[in-house]
């Protein structure tokens, strides 16, 4: 694996972690710092040994239930419709069609939703804080484990892909405990757009390679200048969207008339 493809590994693992864990944290936060520490953080371990057991089982079942070529196939579609997810959402920020991604005004929301909420108690725990701290950590980390893996196994480096979530988690933990506050000041929507560029790179990259697995050999097709290729398909991408960003920009009157997203819709961005 070459020099370029290794560090585009560890920058999109390390970027799409940050980007899932500061959103988990800014719910934790919220239900921590609104009810009950002690229920928040129960429902943290609870998420992190469930996402243990969900990497185990995914990681073995894709490891060797697939042939290399049909896992690129396979893989390398997945990851190009979260690509194309993310750059979707990306695309109609820039151009003013979608109201940016806001940690605090997330974090408003769900603190208004934990003072209204009852005051329900099991197993000794505050339930509210320890369901929703619970299912925001185990949902964000989820797509953290998913790319990990699939960027691992596919790039046979799952200690490069490990290591960029491992840093991005100490890096956001780090910041917790000195801030203490939500994260507002990391560039979410530049790292989304980011992410979302590299996650369709990899999956164009894997997928086409995968479509050996319809040639007699079933091996993966190779391509052009191997890994470098990776950079054009990233440079296409790239032109693409901002392409897209230009098309679809609004008059500047228009845009400050339009209506912010609301905040159903900005929690599942």
């Amino acid at each position: 694996m070459g020099s370029s493809a290794v560090w585009s590994l560890a920058l999109a693992t390390f970027a799409a972690a940050v980007v899932e864990m500061v959103e988990a944290l800014t719910i934790v936060l919220a239900m921590g710092m609104t009810r009950s520490w002690r229920s928040t953080l129960w429902g943290v371990v609870a998420a992190l040994v469930a996402l243990t057991g969900f990497t185990a089982v995914a990681g073995y079942a894709l490891a060797t239930w697939l042939p290399e070529s049909a896992l690129q196939l396979v893989i390398g579609g997945l990851l190009l419709v979260f690509g194309l997810q993310w750059l979707r959402k990306a695309v109609l920020r820039s151009s003013g069609r979608k109201a940016l991604h806001d940690e605090a005004l997330i974090f408003e929301e769900q603190r208004r939703d934990a003072l209204t909420a009852s005051d329900e108690m099991r197993f000794g725990l505050d339930w509210f804080s320890f369901v929703v701290s619970f299912k925001g950590v185990f949902l964000e980390g989820v797509e953290v484990v998913f790319i990990v893996i699939t960027f691992g196994l596919n790039a046979h480096n799952m200690p490069v892909a490990i290591a960029g979530a491992v840093t991005a988690a100490v890096v956001v933990l780090v910041l917790a405990v000195v801030i203490r506050t939500p994260l507002t000041k990391v560039p979410e929507n530049t790292l989304k757009y980011g992410v979302g560029l590299l996650l369709a790179t990899f999956g164009t990259f894997w997928s086409i390679e995968g479509l050996g697995v319809f040639t007699d050999g079933r091996e993966s097709l190779p391509w052009p200048g191997a890994d470098l290729v990776l950079l054009p398909i990233l440079a296409g991408w790239l032109i693409l969207t901002r392409i897209l960003v230009v098309a679809l920009r609004r008059p500047v009157a228009q845009s400050a008339a339009a209506p912010v997203a609301s905040p159903v819709e900005s929690k599942v961005d």
